[in-house]
Parts: C-alpha cells; structure tokens; sequence
C-alpha cells in the first residue's frame, strides 16, 4: 500500500522537497499553496476559477464556519465540500490561531478554549473533542489539531504553558481521530509545533508531537510580529526535527520571497490571505515586485499584469483597463486582481517544483528572490 505522502525529491543544496500527498479528494502535489476560504468562500472567486488557476486544496476555518452557519447544517448538506461546490481537498483549521487574534474575547481553560463568539457575544467552548467533531462534520481532507498560539513577544513560562496545553490537547485529537475512524477513512490530522521565539521549546514540541505519529505537522505561531529573520529562523528550527516522511505545512504565511526561502528550509505546504487582500485593495503580484494600480502611471498601460502567465485575466485584460475598475470600484476589479494573484502564487509553487525536480532550486530560487525584491526597491 502506498504511503499517504510519498516524497519524491529533495533538493541536494538546501532543504527543499518535492512530494505527493493523498488525500479523499484527490492527490496534492507539493510544495504547494492554498487559497484562503475562511467562511467556505474564497474572497472574491468562484470554486470554477479556482480550479482554473490550478488550486489543489483550499483552507476553510473552523471555528468560523462553527459560528455560522454551523457544523450541524453543513453536515446535513452533505459536507463541506458540497456545500460550497467544491471538489477538490479542503483543510480546516481547528480555531486555535482566534486564540491569538480574538484574545480579547476568550479565557483559556484545562479542557479547551472557552470563546465570546465576536458575532453576537454567546459563548462557544472549544475543545478537542468540539474541534474533531466540528471537522468530522464538515468532512474535513486535513483537519487541524486545537491549540494555543501565544502571542509575540512572550514571557519564556507563557510559552512553555502554552506549549504544554497544545500538546495535551493534540494528543487528545489524536485519540479522538484513531477512534472514531477519521484517520482510518484516509483523513488527516495535523499536529501543530508552538513555540513562539524560543527555539529549544519549539525543537521539544517538534520532537514530542512528532513521535505521536500524526499523519502530518504544521509550524504555528509564527509571523505574529516578529521581524522577517526570526521567523525563518524559528520554521528551520522546527522542520530539522519534524519527521522526514511526514508533510510540513507553515500556518498564515506569507509573501512570494518568504515562501521560497521555506521550501528551501522543508516546508511543503503553505495558506496566506495576501492574494485576495492585496486584489482588494488594487494591487497585483508581478515577478518584479507588487504593482499598486491606482498609480496614475498605469493609466494608459496596454499589456497583461504578467506577460505570458496562463489565467484568464492577463490573457484578456489590459493593466489600463484593470485600473480602471480599480478606481472606480467595480467589484469585477476585485475578481479579475483576485484570479491574477492566486495564480501567481500557485504558479510559483509549479515553478519551485519542476526546479526541485531538475536539481537547480536553489540557484533558481535565489535568483527568482533577488529580481523580486529589486524591483520592490524601484516601485
């Protein structure tokens, strides 16, 4: 029986790898990116034009989609992934980064996370046990461990109990999963490595989850406001001890530079909302750095974002154009800029794939990196 992540390739220079994973719905090729569908919609894009850019696996939120419209009707609806109308994989995560972003409006307990929902201030408890059920229901491809994201910056004890509850907890997850046949029906369950700054804490937490056996781990807590460097310092510290034929996925993060510079590191899969937020707000990713359309000097511009990249929107439209609907707020502007940059970033992946296999990443990758963040200095 072939293993559910198969890695086909690792780069002789750097840390780089080239892998397959499986899933109930369909195989994932890695490295690879994934669009962000918080509330089971990716902002802005139909599931046909996510399958037209060439998305895999997109990622869905689990203490959002828990709120509304709630585990029980998606459940009855046939699953997630009917319910929005797509076919391909979804991973879930499991509510613990709102432990960070919602501090506010939560108390953290032995058993679980006891939350004031942000919608309409009734309380909602999130356990291992919540979180597995809540992704069981929604028919989850890759469900997320619960877990608690300490802040940035942190006292060392903060961290540590933090870290210690995380592990806890995930272990539960696991028991939950084995038993109620989650993991046995082909899904997986990520554990997630803690450890905010601290670099022994996170090589411990890597070690100690990663001799769980979890199908699959993920580098939390990072990119919550520690600077550029410590944060590709802390996702090295904790792929060198996660396990090598495991698929390692880093949570919330990041732009195109950064997410080169961690598949050199090992890291297989990645989600961000900067595609979809950057379109938004009329700016598009370009291999020369990030273009801001409502600069005059694109007034007259007739040529694609990107010359020659495949998506329906540089085949078809003009930068002029795509200005255009920019300033004056047209919602197609958000559409086509959306389509563009989750392109962009899925393409990138391709690219760092077949340069994985063809034994040149590394200088492909520094090269690619270097042209970026030049012309990020000419903008």
């Amino acid at each position: 029986m072939t293993a559910p992540f198969e890695l086909i390739k690792t780069d002789e220079t750097t840390s780089a790898r080239r892998g397959r994973l499986k899933t109930p719905h369909g195989d994932i090729e890695t490295p690879i990116f994934m669009p962000v569908g918080t509330q089971a919609t990716v902002k802005a894009m139909t599931p046909r034009h996510l399958d037209e850019v060439g998305s895999q696996i997109i990622l869905g939120n689990t203490y959002h989609l828990g709120l509304r419209p709630g585990s029980e009707l998606i459940r009855k609806m046939g699953g997630l992934h009917r319910f929005m109308g797509w076919k391909g994989p979804i991973l879930t995560d499991s509510g613990g980064f709102q432990v960070f972003s919602l501090a506010k409006l939560r108390k953290i307990e032995k058993a679980g996370i006891r939350f004031q929902s942000h919608i309409d201030g009734k309380e909602v408890f999130l356990g291992p046990t919540e979180v597995m059920k809540l992704q069981s229901d929604f028919g989850s491809d890759i469900a997320m461990v619960i877990d608690e994201c300490p802040p940035f910056p942190c006292e060392r004890d903060v961290c540590q109990s933090a870290v210690d509850r995380s592990y806890r907890w995930a272990k539960e997850c696991l028991e939950i999963g084995k038993e109620s046949g989650f993991i046995e029906e082909g899904h997986h369950l990520f554990a997630i490595i803690q450890g905010s700054t601290f670099e022994d804490i996170r090589q411990e937490a890597a070690e100690s989850l990663g001799a769980l056996g979890f199908p699959g781990y993920a580098i939390g807590g990072v990119s919550v406001g520690e600077p550029e460097p410590e944060m590709l310092h802390q996702v090295g510290a904790a792929t060198a001890y996660l396990p090598k034929d495991k698929p390692r996925y880093t949570m919330g993060l990041g732009t195109p530079p950064q997410l080169l510079k961690m598949v050199a590191l090992g890291v297989d899969m990645f989600d961000c909302v900067l595609p979809t937020r950057i379109a938004r707000n009329g700016s598009v990713y370009t291999p020369h750095g990030i273009l801001n359309l409502r600069n005059e000097r694109y007034r007259e511009v007739d040529a694609p974002l990107v010359d020659g990249l495949d998506n329906y929107t540089c085949k078809n439209f003009s930068i002029a154009y795509l200005r255009h609907l920019v300033v004056t707020g047209e919602i197609l502007g958000c559409t086509l800029l959306s389509i563009h940059n989750v392109h962009f970033y899925l393409d990138l992946m391709r690219q760092a794939r077949e340069h994985i296999e063809a034994g040149d990443f590394d200088p492909w990758h520094r090269r690619w990196i270097e042209t970026y963040e030049e012309g990020m200095k000419n903008r």
